[in-house]
């Protein structure tokens, strides 16, 4: 029999590679989405009508957090994850045949800043400011109330590495001459900032921020073995079991495009920068040391375990899409 799978939030970066691997071993794929799927967020009858049945519902919905997080974008960014969520489980309730096992995204960005050691499902400790209360919001909406012919896994997923996503500017960042170290420094905070909880504080780290991280195949490949070891449930960490830290990702970067030297880039700079590209420093600044101790312990085998390779994998695959 086919296997039937449903993807919402298929039009990622993740959404994308996940569909055409799924197709490209025979399985029938179908989505929800906002428009161009084969079925929209609001439409209970047709979700409803393609979870029933279905081996597999993997839900990626969720509005990029890549923005300034001004209260009209952190309202759509919660927003965004918590609604598909209660749709699909609404969806899932009223199936006659509910899928077997539903995978959820949830983000490494849950546990705290952590440069002191990493962060794992059985002791990692939750941080705070808006990012983790979305995290948290989103896993316990995941998790709420009965479900039970459906296995639930929510994947706390690093920094997402592949031919496209955040590889393409910093690519761009170092052969300008600006694959340095991000380092972090003193910065003002308004009081709006801080209550919303969207303002980054200072830790010296040096430009070693850590820097977790995983290869878009080995999300798919995680997807696929926590759907094979029917046994696991709960939250799994998914990330390479080899994180890095922000100064040695830019150094492999460089040598890899052969640019012998990276200017480093202060707070201040980050922060002006940020604001004229509509992103926060959270993003690079945060210290992620995250690792997969549910997987290793499972025994799943990464494709790609370590960062140099991977990212020379990465910059093969570029180097094939623009000759093409």
């Amino acid at each position: 029999m086919t296997k039937r799978v449903v993807v919402a939030g298929a039009s990622g970066f993740i959404g994308r590679r996940l569909v055409d691997a799924y197709r490209a071993e025979g399985a029938t794929v179908s989505t929800i989405g906002r428009s161009g799927a084969d079925a929209v967020w609001g439409d209970h009858e047709a979700i409803v009508r393609l979870l029933d049945g279905a081996d597999l519902l993997v839900n990626l919905a969720g509005r990029s957090v890549n923005c300034r997080y001004n209260a009209r974008n952190r309202a759509v960014i919660l927003r965004s994850r918590i609604d598909t969520t209660r749709e699909l489980a609404d969806a899932v309730r009223s199936a006659e045949a509910p899928p077997r096992l539903w995978v959820n995204s949830s983000t490494a960005t849950i546990y705290r800043h952590a440069d002191d050691g990493p962060m794992t499902e059985s002791t990692g400790e939750i941080g705070s400011g808006f990012s983790v209360d979305v995290a948290t919001a989103w896993e316990r909406e995941f998790f709420d109330g009965e479900l039970p012919s459906t296995r639930r896994v929510a994947l706390r997923i690093a920094i997402v590495l592949g031919n496209g996503s955040v590889m393409p500017p910093l690519i761009r960042l170092a052969r300008f001459g600006l694959g340095g170290p991000q380092l972090d420094g003193r910065w003002f905070a308004t009081r709006a900032r801080r209550r919303a909880g969207t303002f980054h504080e200072y830790r010296a780290t040096h430009g070693r921020q850590r820097f977790s991280w995983i290869h878009i195949d080995d999300v798919v490949g995680v997807i696929r073995f926590v759907e094979a070891n029917e046994h696991i449930e709960g939250v799994v960490n998914a990330s390479s079991p080899n994180p890095s830290d922000s100064a040695s990702l830019m150094a492999t970067i460089r040598r890899l495009l052969g640019v012998p030297f990276g200017f480093p880039a202060f707070r201040w700079m980050l922060e002006l920068g940020s604001i004229a590209i509509r992103t926060e420093t959270e993003l690079v600044l945060k210290s992620r040391w995250v690792v997969p101790e549910r997987l290793t312990a499972e025994g799943y085998r990464f494709e790609q375990p370590d960062l140099e390779p991977a990212i020379a994998q990465i910059l093969s695959l570029a180097k094939g899409s623009r000759t093409r």
